[in-house]
């Protein structure tokens, strides 16, 4: 018997292409500054398109105004979660863990709604303790959890207990009846609903970048949205409704406010509810939200005047202000909304939190699939380098 001492060699393989050398990176210096990142491209998403010229807004592809109309939202939070359309999807009301309440317990009374959520969840995921990278699951029960806590602490600072979450409910409709103990109206709860659908996803605005950031870290789910809490409570981005209904308060009635726009304008004051920082045309979501304001039966009254005064602001912003393109955003119908329902000022900033639960998630999910650290440089504008100067001794 022989044997060959012949190697036995694998089929040849494609050889793959080389990889492409790195491409030079400038110094900071060179190259251009975009303060507020304007302009600048720092992720790529397939969750939300926001077209300011065109004033379009689509969740995975479909347009808010059809998903307003047709949709809930546990069907639209399952959609920019997983990518699917499932008309089965619901999200309930969840139980508190008992640390959540024992923490609440002990916040003070002067406490704004927007920290006690944001210490609700922080709490929530020192008990939870959600592993990266992020999940559908995590997403779910934060999401269901959170308008549960709001609901306990508004009680709470009444001096009232809790109320137990009814899992027949949706979303909406069981943080109607958490924050007041009784059924709610069906009406209530479906345009509080719609609120959420509009109020899900936005881009990569403040809050969004910044659950974005601390995903990128590593960090977990719970980190990612006390962030996004943190950076929504500042007045620039999650406050503004609020500050309608005062603004619309101190109009009075429709007559009040050609005189009152026009004085409010040459002292330089900001228009609550018109402008925003992308859209050039009508929010979109100021469009689907005006139609639910205006099938709630209770909000007739307070709805005209909110209507004649939009139509007074956007005339005189066009005679005053030809070249500048202000229109009405979101904000000035959510305000309508949020007060038809019966929601306290101070609980509308952290509502929005609560609709926006399903688009940071969703993000954050995204981001972690990257796992890509967010890293960018600065320019620096200090002085150049020098010695330390040197002292006698004493």
């Amino acid at each position: 018997m022989t044997t060959s001492n012949t190697e036995t060699t694998a089929p040849s393989q494609p050889e793959k292409p080389a990889a492409a050398p790195p491409a030079e990176r400038k110094p900071a210096s060179d190259r251009p500054y975009s303060p507020g990142l304007t302009g600048v491209i720092a992720a790529e998403t397939a969750i939300g398109f926001v077209d300011g010229e065109k004033g379009q807004l689509l969740y995975r592809g479909y347009p808010i105004g059809q998903l307003v109309e047709k949709g809930t939202y546990g069907q639209v939070a399952e959609l920019l979660w997983t990518g699917e359309w499932r008309r089965s999807a619901r999200l309930v009301p969840a139980v508190i863990p008992e640390p959540v309440i024992c923490a609440m317990h002990e916040l003070p009374d002067h406490t704004h709604p927007m920290d006690a959520l944001r210490t609700a969840v922080s709490v929530w995921g020192a008990w939870r303790r959600p592993h990266w990278p992020p999940t559908v699951d995590q997403a779910r029960e934060l999401t269901a959890f959170a308008p549960s806590a709001l609901a306990a602490f508004h009680r709470m600072r009444q001096g009232l207990e809790p109320v137990p979450p009814n899992p027949k409910l949706s979303l909406a409709g069981g943080f109607l009846q958490q924050l007041t103990g009784k059924d709610p109206d069906p009406a209530a709860a479906r345009a509080l609903d719609a609120y959420f659908v509009v109020g899900a996803e936005h881009g990569l605005n403040a809050s969004t970048f910044t659950c974005r950031v601390i995903i990128s870290t590593r960090s977990d789910l719970a980190s990612a949205v006390c962030g996004a809490i943190g950076a929504l409570k500042g007045p620039l981005h999650g406050g503004a409704p609020a500050e309608v209904v005062s603004q619309l308060h101190e109009i009075g009635s429709p007559e009040r406010a050609e005189k009152w726009v026009r004085e409010a304008i040459a002292r330089g004051d900001k228009i609550m509810g018109f402008g925003h920082r992308v859209y050039r045309a009508y929010d979109p979501r100021a469009a689907a939200l005006r139609k639910v304001a205006e099938g709630m039966a209770d909000m007739a009254g307070w709805l005209d005047t909110a209507v004649k005064v939009e139509d007074v602001v956007l005339r005189i912003f066009g005679e005053l202000k030809p070249d500048h393109v202000i229109k009405t955003n979101v904000e000035y119908y959510a305000a309508a909304v949020l007060q038809g329902v019966g929601l306290p000022p101070d609980l509308f900033p952290p509502t929005f939190a609560l609709a926006r639960m399903a688009g940071w998630s969703a993000h954050a999910i995204e981001q972690a699939s990257a796992d890509k650290l967010i890293r960018p440089d600065a320019r620096y504008v200090g002085p150049p380098e020098m010695d330390v100067p040197s002292f006698s001794a004493r």
